[in-house]
């Protein structure tokens, strides 16, 4: 009697199994959509770290999805109006928020009311890579600074007067030389500029003198010889720049370590079989030799896993960053 009541749940549990795998396999039957583009929303300006990454990957990714895929930067308000319009965006898969620990983990700490709850509006679709920062002058405006100890030297001198140019107020460039400051016990100026590159113009011009930057957007001015970098803000020396110290060398602050990332989401509705299908067509991009190399030699590390794990790391940095910028006493109105 047991056995045939088992035969008999058999197949209504085969059906039952079907009607999940079935919906979910309809749901990126249509995507994508002939003829129809995949954008990549970025927040920052073009020549921002975010804008390098997304034209990189976009052309490979076009040839694997065999649509056009453009990159259109929604400039403003820390990366919330880019990730306010994801939000809002048709869950179709064709529009792709190209995010950052700064707008997905940091914002919500930061500004005291959100257009979106980053958690519940977007749905992570994969993490890209671990990018550091590098403490940065320019030579011909503040030669004095040949190493980290130097910058320190001059900030404990003159408490107060040393500058600090950021992409903007709790971004993780400002968070990054908040955290600087706290190791090293300085008391920095803050000057925060609407992006990367005005606040690069304003460093190479003299006008502040340090800059916690991200990686891939110093590896042109590195190399040209605009900048010099003192120390890199990960856990270890970078293939990109494998003569610059760690800050925690360089600066003696031993366990100084602070790193963000990059990461695709859609709209939160999107069917988790299209979700699935961007995450398989991505990673195969990012997971190529060349690729690889391309990102290690922009100052970055790849980071590995799916959906599942993409959405574990925004859970987890949540709070972390909750509390440094709480210790920092950043904020925006």
């Amino acid at each position: 009697m047991i056995g045939r009541t088992a035969a008999l749940r058999r197949p209504l549990l085969v059906a039952a199994a079907l009607s999940f795998v079935l919906p979910a396999a309809a749901g990126a039957q249509g995507f994508p959509v002939a003829g129809k583009p995949v954008t990549l929303i970025g927040g920052f300006p073009n020549g921002s770290g975010t804008d390098i990454y997304s034209r990189k990957l976009a052309e490979p990714l076009a040839r694997a999805l065999g649509v056009p895929v453009v990159v259109d930067n929604r400039v403003g308000a820390g990366g919330n109006i880019a990730m306010d319009h994801v939000a809002k965006a048709a869950p179709d898969g064709h529009t792709i928020l190209m995010g950052t620990s700064a707008m997905l983990a940091i914002n919500p700490a930061l500004y005291p009311r959100m257009p979106i709850d980053t958690m519940r509006d977007l749905a992570p679709v994969l993490a890209l890579a671990d990018v550091p920062n590098a403490l940065t002058v320019a030579p011909e405006r503040r030669p004095q600074f040949t190493d980290c100890r130097a910058v320190i030297a001059a900030a404990k001198a003159q408490p107060g007067r040393l500058t600090y140019a950021s992409t903007g107020n709790g971004t993780s460039t400002h968070l990054a030389g908040a955290q600087f400051a706290a190791a090293a016990g300085l008391d920095l100026v803050h000057v925060p500029y609407r992006g990367g590159p005005f606040a690069m113009t304003a460093l190479l011009g003299g006008e502040v003198d340090i800059f916690l930057h991200q990686t891939p957007a110093l590896v042109g001015p590195y190399r040209q010889g605009q900048v010099r970098l003192l120390g890199v803000t990960s856990r270890t020396r970078l293939a990109a720049f494998p003569d610059v110290p760690t800050m925690a060398e360089a600066c003696d602050l031993p366990g100084f370590e602070t790193t963000t990332w990059y990461l695709l989401a859609v709209p939160a509705a999107t069917p988790a079989a299209i979700v699935e299908r961007l995450a398989a067509e991505v990673r195969k991009v990012i997971d190529e030799p060349s690729f690889v190399a391309w990102v290690k030699e922009q100052g970055l590390t790849p980071m590995t896993g799916g959906p599942v794990e993409a959405r574990a790391l925004l859970a987890a940095d949540l709070p972390k960053w909750a509390e440094v910028v709480r210790r920092s006493g950043a904020r925006v109105d």
